[in-house]
């Protein structure tokens, strides 16, 4: 039977059957099967378009035409493993090398972010001789086992924290322990790390890095307070280690103004080592770590070989340099940039005209909205995110996903082409759906009767389609 005539529940039973049900799918209840794709949108299959806000991997757009010329001409030409001398790879990493600083001038490519994380953890153990790292609470790094130990949003769930792997509190000044009324939440933030590192000599252990993701993501699309990466770095090579920057899922001008998200730190910051990934092969799996000769060559000084079967093979790199271009030609960063401050503009609106929402933070077309059941308290509306998620699906067709500690927090993350249109529909379809609900609840006879506020509310069951009711114990 052909792949086109299988029926989505066809799909979905050979799914259920064949594949790990640990690999989850969005909207579990009820999947859309995507059988075609372009620029930001996605097509079911009875022809139905959906806006895609989730797919930062097809950085310039879904099967840009340009990526996949130059991926079927390289195919058809030459694909061989990177013993072999060739171009392709070489001015792979000329053209990357030209969107860092001087120093980040030694590339290895690999397949994945995972990949690039885990070598890029080998790189900093290998040229400090310390094994110990530092981390940001609730980070992810990837899901290799020497990455599930750096990623307490993994090894929580599982074994725990090794006694080699440092946790650092995640600098969010929304919802951290110094927040936006700080003087210098940079700076305090910083001092945490120099506190832990005291704290790791006094156990007379020593650290090979701080690893870090630009702009952490699964911890809820936080943007780092200035001044922060640069201290940071201050303390960690005092200490005789190295800053890691992980950037597989902010680089290549997703913020906008700059290719790197590390570069919003300004200009005086530069990590030792940089990762990244998903975004560069437009969905073609490709990655890479950057680092300087002095790391490179103590890496090299181990005396064995390092050797990646895939990693940089012409076709990715073919492909790689396919994705600059069409960044380049298509100014995909001045996109980001215009896109990016309207609908920041239009989201913070949206924020001053409902209470549900706690925050917005937004940097290019990085973008996370806070939801939250009291303002004040700061109490996370994890179902009521599930439910705006699922409303967008069901009702406009907009693929949207939810982020952070607490699932509340509705990101933002779509193709590099989003437009100034999507962003207006995007918004007025939040409006639609979160007075519809505001109205629902404080509407409701027996909502009124008792005068609960709106926090006393809440959804459960599967899916999340009962409204409980919790009442204040009368004094």
């Amino acid at each position: 039977m052909a792949e086109e005539n299988f029926t989505k529940e066809e799909t979905l039973a050979m799914r259920l059957r064949l594949i790990g049900q640990s690999c989850r799918l969005f909207y579990k209840e009820d999947p859309v099967k995507i059988v075609r794709a372009r620029g930001q949108y996605l097509f079911d299959e009875n022809g139905n378009r959906y806006l895609d806000c989730i797919s930062n991997v097809q950085h310039v757009g879904h099967c840009h035409p340009a990526v996949t010329t130059a991926a079927a001409a390289q195919m058809d030409l030459l694909n061989v493993n990177t013993r072999f001398l060739n171009d392709k790879i070489v001015l792979y990493a000329a053209r990357l090398g030209a969107t860092l600083p001087d120093k980040l001038c030694v590339f290895y490519f690999v397949n994945s972010g995972s990949e690039a994380n885990d070598l890029a953890l080998r790189l900093a153990q290998q040229y400090t001789q310390n094994q110990d790292v530092i981390v940001l609470d609730h980070a992810y790094h990837g899901h290799l086992m020497s990455l599930i130990d750096i990623s307490p949003y993994k090894f929580r769930k599982l074994a725990g924290q090794k006694d080699w792997v440092h946790v650092a509190p995640l600098p969010d000044t929304y919802r951290g322990m110094y927040r936006e009324d700080h003087p210098n939440p940079g700076q305090a933030y910083a001092d945490k790390v120099k506190d832990l590192i005291e704290e790791i000599h006094r156990k007379g252990r020593k650290i090979s890095a701080f690893f870090a993701e630009s702009l952490p993501s699964v911890g809820g699309q936080i943007l780092l307070p200035q001044g922060y990466s640069s201290k940071v770095a201050e303390y960690v090579h005092s200490a005789g280690g190295v800053f890691v920057a992980d950037e597989v899922q902010t680089g290549f001008g997703r913020v906008g103004s700059h290719f790197w998200a590390f570069q919003l730190q300004g200009e005086n910051f530069c990590p030792d080592i940089v990762t990244m990934g998903k975004p560069m092969g437009n969905g073609h799996p490709v990655a890479c770590v950057a680092t300087t000769v002095e790391i490179a060559q103590a890496f090299t000084a181990n005396g064995v070989e390092y050797f990646n079967t895939f990693g940089g093979n012409p076709v990715s790199c073919a492909i790689g340099l396919a994705v600059l271009d069409v960044i380049e030609e298509e100014d995909l960063r001045g996109n980001a940039i215009r896109v990016g401050e309207h609908l920041k503009g239009l989201l913070k609106k949206l924020q001053a005209r409902h209470e549900v929402i706690g925050d917005v933070r937004c940097v290019g077309l990085f973008a996370g909205v806070e939801l939250v059941t009291d303002r004040e308290k700061r109490t996370p509306a994890t179902n009521l995110a599930a439910l705006v998620v699922k409303r967008l699906k069901e009702e406009d067709r907009i693929c949207m996903s939810t982020d952070g500690p607490w699932d509340n927090i509705l990101k933002l993350k779509p193709p590099m082409c989003f437009s100034v249109e999507d962003a207006d529909l995007v918004v007025a379809c939040l409006e639609r759906i979160l007075s519809g609900l505001w109205h629902q609840f404080t509407a409701s006879p027996w909502t009124k009767a008792c005068q609960l506020p709106i926090h006393f509310l809440h959804w459960e069951g599967l899916p999340r389609n009962i409204l409980i009711m919790k009442a204040p114990k009368m004094q």
